[in-house]
């Protein structure tokens, strides 16, 4: 079962990313965008929401678009939850407990690609 360490692991791989303490928890980011983040209660997710990341370790990343986000909702329900928040674009929240470790990389790496400048996405592809 994937964790923080892991998140923490597979974003010191992406270049120009930066972990921080965010709003209750750890983030990651890229030229001061967030790309990944510890999911805490927030008083603007759905009471459902902050009854599961009370209640397990859950991370959000950024998606390209709302197609994406129903995708993994529908494919994988028991490893995805929507967030309905209205910053920062389309979002999941990642049930880490649920998750296997390639999905996990797969998605955080997607993540940061979404926020990343081109420059910084051209380096880590080589």
């Amino acid at each position: 079962m994937p964790g923080l360490d892991d998140v923490s692991r597979i974003a010191a791989s992406l270049p120009g990313s930066e972990e921080k303490p965010s709003g209750g928890g750890l983030a990651w980011f890229v030229r001061k965008r967030p790309y990944a983040w510890e999911a805490v209660p927030w008083p603007s997710e759905a009471e459902h929401v902050r009854a599961l990341v009370s209640a397990e370790p859950c991370i959000g990343v950024c998606l390209a678009d709302e197609d994406d986000k129903r995708a993994l909702v529908q494919g994988w329900p028991e490893a995805f939850v929507a967030s309905e928040t209205k910053w920062g674009g389309p979002k999941i929240l990642i049930r880490l407990g649920a998750v296997d470790s390639s999905h996990l990389v797969e998605l955080v790496t997607e993540s940061w690609r979404i926020r990343a400048p081109k420059y910084l996405r051209a380096e880590f592809d080589g």
